[in-house]
């Protein structure tokens, strides 16, 4: 990719608008903190890892805007950006990890000036994205031992360079594959109703020269029956305790499907994904989004008729049964997943 899609330049939050590819390549510049809240809420930035990024560096912005030189008023100012930010979405777990921990940047240097802590939240932000990209390189290290040259991989949505500071999760190894010569044939899901993986995936990894099939989601059963399908790899937004895992609404059927055809089904997470005080996938609490992304959002026209019900899920729970294994910065991890999870944080 020879574009970032996060990074902070001159006191603005700079993003690759992701809902204009991949027609068009727009680079937003936000310093308001609405227009951060929108950017996060509407897909502009996406990806769990790259929301975290974009609101550390939001939060930096919201304590910048503040020109008190009271630490109680200071910290009121930014813990209310703070809780802000963190209602944009309610599904992935690196949206309030990175915001926490800017936090207590706040919290353990309250005897320091005002000026000082802005510059060590503005430095806590970007190692943030320093170690991601350090993390998402460890995790294709993993992957790759996982396939070998002409390996035909499945992925779902977008867990991408576009969705992380560089590299990717899920996508990672294919793309550090890439850069030492090797080959994969990969099938993307378009991913609906938004279409991550048509509209970013497909475009990510031609960007990168690789062999790249589009297919709608409802064609997975039929290329892993053809035999072109060696594994499936896909991201995560939250994992719980016990391995269940929360990814972009059709993750769990790709799951149902590869125990079927015998297909190893893997799921790629920095450490920061897991979630260790959510003990199943029962509690995660799944977005709802808007009826107008099914009925009217790709069409000329509206192609659904007026007043019908939608219910459209913007996330799935896939049981930790059905995972081969869960693939961190810190190794690949088996079952029984609440104890090799539990581990890694020991």
């Amino acid at each position: 990719m020879q574009h970032e899609s996060v990074y902070l330049e001159n006191n603005s939050l700079v993003i690759l608008d992701q809902t204009k590819l991949p027609n068009e390549i727009e680079f937003l510049r936000l310093t308001q903190q609405s227009e951060i809240y929108r950017a996060i809420k509407n897909l502009q930035v996406r990806g769990a890892p790259a929301i975290g990024i974009a609101a550390a560096y939001g939060l930096y912005l919201a304590a910048m805007e503040c020109e008190c030189e009271d630490y109680a008023k200071f910290f009121e100012h930014v813990h209310a950006a703070k809780e802000y930010l963190n209602s944009s979405r309610p599904t992935a777990v690196n949206l309030s990890w990175a915001l926490n921990r800017l936090e207590q940047v706040l919290i353990h240097n309250a005897n320091l000036e005002i000026s000082e802590i802005k510059n060590l939240l503005r430095l806590e932000a970007e190692q943030i994205k320093s170690e991601d990209a350090n993390m998402c390189r460890k995790i294709g290290e993993f992957g790759l031992s996982l396939i070998k040259n002409g390996d035909g991989i499945l992925t779902h949505c977008n867990a991408g360079e576009l969705a992380t500071a560089k590299y990717g999760t899920a996508l990672a190894a294919i793309h550090l594959g890439r850069e030492r010569g090797m080959n994969f044939r990969l099938y993307c899901d378009e991913t609906r109703p938004l279409l991550q993986g048509a509209r970013l995936t497909a475009f990510e990894l031609m960007s990168d020269g690789i062999d790249t099939t589009l297919i709608c989601d409802n064609m997975a059963s039929q290329v892993m029956k053809n035999a072109w399908i060696d594994a499936v790899f896909v991201g995560a937004d939250r994992i719980a305790a016990n391995g269940d895992t929360c990814n972009k609404i059709g993750t769990s059927g790709l799951a149902i499907l590869a125990k079927y055809y015998g297909i190893p089904f893997y799921v790629f997470a920095p450490k920061s994904t897991i979630d260790m005080n959510t003990k199943s996938g029962n509690e995660i609490i799944i977005e709802q989004r808007p009826a107008s992304e099914i009925t009217e959002l790709w069409y000329e026209k509206r192609m659904a008729p007026n007043d019908v019900k939608v219910y459209n899920p913007a996330f799935d729970v896939t049981d930790h049964e059905l995972i081969s294994g869960i693939v961190t910065d810190l190794g690949i991890l088996r079952a029984p997943y609440d104890v090799s999870l539990r581990e890694i944080f020991a």
